[in-house]
């Protein structure tokens, strides 16, 4: 005799469906869950001036994680993005510092040179056929080789032009960096674009199936390098915040940004398979990383158990992903 199905099941099963359909809804837990267990740790946790804090800390990888969010809903990935954020700040800097170049010149030559390497990452990708790991892997390595041949001394002389988007504005008792709002000012752009054009159904298209994509009518390799090329437009955008926070073009920078930003974006539930997840989900999942961080800190625990949370947080949110897929 088959037995009867129990409650728990059905409601096992929405779950998993509800979660499928809005991934997004396990992060935000997460991160609600996490601000609430800090703040019954430490007092200085729920400020404005802390809250400001963590965004600052954040900006710089969650620009970051917006191009790999892109390139990962296609079903890539891309390691080269820190070093190509570096070698963006450090030859912006030095231009301006070393060659006396107009820093407007500057900004636009060191962002074309972003979008040169992402453009070559989706060429190599699509006219070859070469994997996206093995490609961005090697541009990582070029990319780090040029910032090593360009300088290996930190550019201090930065104008104060290029030091904008460290600047902060008050709201109320809160100082707020120019460069949160235009971090929190990106991801609605690539939330718009993502979910209400034909370019944005085009990339979740392609990273859900490839074949059925370009048999829809719809040039995948086209898209590929677009994404590419816009991906590495927000590093360089990384990079002009990387050096208005810390007022120096840095060629050891960027070296951890792949890893920091590809964690993001897992933890804002977007599958490492393609064609599943939300671009909101990436700014929450840097959100939780800075505040696992901030809060660890308050509470006075090593630098080293942080990364390693972290660590195990990456490990249960791929976990969820792959079973989701494998139940589905």
């Amino acid at each position: 005799m088959t037995a009867a199905p129990t409650a728990a099941a059905p409601r096992h099963s929405r779950v998993i469906d509800l979660l499928r359909g809005a991934p997004i809804l396990g992060p935000v837990a997460a991160l609600i869950l996490a601000c609430i267990f800090f703040a019954t740790q430490t007092d200085r946790f729920l400020s404005g001036a802390n809250f400001s804090l963590i965004l600052q800390q954040v900006m710089v990888v969650g620009t970051l994680a917006i191009g790999q969010e892109l390139v990962i809903l296609t079903g890539g990935i891309d390691l080269s993005n820190g070093m190509i954020m570096a070698l963006s700040s450090v030859l912006t800097t030095g231009l301006i510092a070393n060659s006396g170049v107009h820093p407007f010149l500057a900004v636009v030559l060191g962002l074309a040179v972003c979008v040169a390497f992402g453009v070559l990452n989706g060429w190599l990708t699509t006219a070859i056929g070469l994997p996206p790991f093995i490609v961005t892997l090697g541009t990582f390595n070029i990319a780090y080789a040029l910032v090593r041949i360009y300088t290996t001394a930190t550019i201090t002389s930065v104008p104060d032009s290029l030091l904008f988007f460290g600047n902060t504005f008050s709201i109320g008792s809160t100082e707020i960096t120019y460069g949160s709002i235009l971090m929190l000012v990106l991801f609605a752009i690539a939330w718009l674009v993502l979910g209400s054009t034909r370019a944005g159904r085009s990339v979740y298209a392609v990273g859900d199936n490839p074949e059925a994509a370009r048999l829809a009518g719809i040039r995948t390799s086209r898209v590929l390098v677009g994404v590419y090329a816009m991906a590495a437009l927000s590093y360089g955008i990384a990079g002009l915040l990387l050096v208005a926070r810390t007022g120096v073009g840095d060629p050891q920078a960027g070296q951890t940004g792949n890893l920091d930003s590809i964690t993001a974006v897992v933890l804002g539930g977007t599958s490492l398979l393609g064609g599943r997840g939300q671009i909101m989900g990436a700014l929450v999942g840097a959100l939780i990383v800075g505040v696992f961080r901030n809060g660890l800190q308050l509470m006075g625990v090593g630098s080293i158990y942080q990364v390693l949370i972290t660590g195990i947080l990456v490990i249960l949110a791929v976990s969820v992903d792959y079973l989701s897929h494998r139940a589905k």
